[in-house]
């Protein structure tokens, strides 16, 4: 019988909370979640902040884009209020203050940090997130993923050991020869590749499947069965039932 497969909230429990904020990644630490899911883009001073699109617009009450605002611009945008009156004043938080919470004494949640940069370059991205990573001991317990294959290549030029996910949408042919050359750990996938035909040859080859965004809890049983090794979801309570 296989064993279960690790749970990852997706933007935390962004089913319950505005995603990718501090209240949504709090909920996953309560609901018992294997790991944690987020999105980092860069800021016009450099600094890595978790939001998912490269634009402030639809989680904000703001406008325009990440790369152009300063972080101390960035906090002032209130990113809780579009998905309820109740989470109004959460913010967009900096990668910095995620990983100090990870840190903390209790808090053992695996980590999947999705370098959004296959849109807008964000020269340096790799080094500083990894530099964070290092800074807080966290080496063991963070994946770094990206759609950009390139990234993950530098990500391993940066550090030999750190785990890499190389994110692919549909069935691409190529996905196995591109995950060897840049030396990836795993494949992030959606549930149409992991059961798949190339996705039963990847798992075979030693790249476990870590699968998005799987919110029909019924699907548990067939992912388990094919053998992936992480469903990320939206709501993970239905899956730790």
């Amino acid at each position: 019988m296989n064993k279960r497969a690790k749970v990852f909230a997706h933007r935390g429990v962004s089913g319950h909370f505005p995603e990718n904020t501090m209240a949504a990644f709090q909920a996953a630490l309560e609901a018992g979640a294997d790991g944690i899911e987020l999105d980092v883009q860069m800021a016009k001073d450099g600094t890595l902040v978790i939001i998912h699109d490269e634009k402030v617009d639809r989680t904000t009450g703001g406008t325009g884009y990440i790369k152009d605002m300063t972080l101390e611009e960035i906090l002032q945008l209130d990113a809780g209020s579009w998905f309820a009156e109740v989470n109004a004043g959460e913010t967009i938080p900096d990668l910095e203050k995620f990983l100090k919470w990870a840190a903390m004494e209790g808090n053992e949640l695996l980590i999947n940090i999705e370098l959004k940069n296959d849109l807008i370059v964000y020269p340096g991205m790799e080094k500083k997130v990894i530099d964070l990573i290092l800074k807080y001991g966290l080496e063991q317990r963070v994946i770094i993923s990206s759609f950009n294959a390139e990234s993950l290549r530098r990500v391993r030029d940066y550090h030999s050991t750190i785990q890499t996910g190389y994110l692919i949408e549909g069935i691409p042919e190529n996905t196995l020869d591109m995950a060897k050359k840049i030396g990836a750990d795993s494949i992030h996938c959606e549930e149409r590749f992991a059961l798949s035909e190339l996705g039963r040859r990847a798992m075979e080859a030693g790249f476990p499947l870590r699968v998005y965004t799987v919110n029909d809890e019924t699907r548990s049983e067939s992912l388990t069965n094919a053998g992936v090794e992480v469903i990320m979801t939206d709501f993970p309570e239905r899956f730790l039932k």
